[in-house]
């Protein structure tokens, strides 16, 4: 198990932006992963291939929506023995 953060930067005009990174996000939601959506980027959690090709399709769908220029930037956490979003950032998030 590993997680991955990433970003899809469509190069298009700023109102085209939402609608296209929505799109990127869409491919995630449909992916089964768990994911989390945050302000400036997307965490999702799963084997290191299924990481890679969700980003992979949330990029391409992000160039076929008219950008013709797209930037994805990838972080990936893959540890020995596997580790998931939550174990990763519960000590800052206060259960209610």
């Amino acid at each position: 198990m590993a997680i991955a953060e990433f970003s899809v930067l469509p190069v298009v005009p700023e109102e085209q932006v939402n609608e296209i990174v929505e799109k990127a996000i869409q491919v995630v939601i449909d992916s089964g992963l768990k994911y989390e959506v945050e302000a400036n980027s997307t965490t999702v959690e799963g084997d290191l291939e299924q990481l890679l090709d969700v980003i992979k399709r949330a990029h391409i769908i992000a160039k076929e929506q008219g950008s013709g220029r797209v930037i994805t930037v990838i972080k990936i956490d893959d540890k020995k023995g596997g580790i998931t979003i939550k174990e990763k950032v519960k000590k800052f998030r206060k259960e209610a």
